[in-house]
């Protein structure tokens, strides 16, 4: 059932869970997510960047494929279809093809100029009937080529992003996309609290939830954070349960080199990390 990402994460908010946004990058990867969200009545979101929206041949034919798969498959939990770190122009191609959800990051940019392009996408989204998620700070790490140097985010301007009428915030608190290294300091829960209460009522979002210990995971959810995403697990896990496939040579077993065979240990692999995330995250059962 796709619908905007509103309404999920701002009775995640209030319900005290989060709802995961996993990144698709091809029919499996969105049939898996698909299934063990219906499997775990969760609601759920497609995270979709522009690289992978590229290899998937464009936003057009990743809206079509996610529509039509919701309908054969019969989802019933609510789906949002998610623009993932986009830029202006990716956002706009977005609303036109059909997606239900687009971030802008406009992280990289001055304060200024970040606050003018997500107000002129707020009221362009908000009239196509979308969702939109900003951001202030920076996630550390790479996403689509742009480098994030994982500046902590000002509450100051957070509030000045919230106060625009978005609907999800991603705020950088020490978070990276990637693995995360052993050095790593953890999340800046101080901030994060600072910017819950600058923000007000508006639904959080964590970004490179791969790796976060759970401790961490349960508390940024008890300070606001509503939606978090998750995809470095996916493609580590999916890569793995391949290699294994072919190292063990059941790909030369009978049929075993047919693709839709080749590809099911993967597929079984993403579905196991859904699960553990909704589980995690607190939010089976609440579609």
């Amino acid at each position: 059932m796709l619908t905007n990402a509103t309404e999920m994460t701002k009775k995640a908010r209030d319900g005290r869970y989060a709802v995961a946004q996993i990144n698709i990058n091809n029919l499996e990867w969105t049939k898996a997510v698909l299934l063990t969200a219906e499997e775990l009545k969760s609601p759920i979101i497609l995270g979709v960047s522009g690289s992978a929206a590229k290899y998937m041949t464009g936003f057009s034919t990743v809206a079509a494929m996610v529509k039509a798969m919701d309908a054969s498959l019969k989802i019933s939990v609510p789906v949002a279809l998610h623009l993932d770190h986009g830029s202006y122009e990716d956002a706009l191609r977005c609303i036109d093809a059909g997606f239900t959800s687009i971030m802008f990051d406009g992280s990289h940019f001055c304060i200024c100029e970040n606050l003018e392009k997500t107000k002129e996408l707020t009221k362009i989204a908000h009239d196509s009937g979308l969702s939109i998620e900003a951001e202030v700070g920076s996630i550390g790490g790479v996403e689509d080529g742009i480098v994030g140097m994982g500046e902590i985010a000002d509450p100051e301007q957070c509030a000045q992003i919230a106060a625009l009428g978005i609907d999800l915030l991603a705020a950088g608190i020490g978070n990276i996309h990637g693995v995360y290294p052993e050095n790593w300091k953890g999340l800046d829960f101080e901030v994060l609290e600072k910017i819950h209460t600058a923000v007000g009522t508006v639904p959080l979002v964590l970004h490179g939830g791969s790796g976060i210990l759970e401790y961490m995971i349960k508390k940024a959810i008890e300070l606001g954070v509503s939606k978090i995403n998750v995809n470095t697990e996916c493609q580590l896990a999916f890569a793995a349960a391949t290699r294994r496939y072919i190292e063990e040579g059941k790909d030369r077993e009978k049929t075993g080199f047919d693709p839709r065979k080749l590809l099911v240990p993967g597929f079984e692999a993403i579905q196991a990390i859904v699960r553990e995330k909704i589980q995690l995250f607190g939010s089976e059962n609440r579609a």
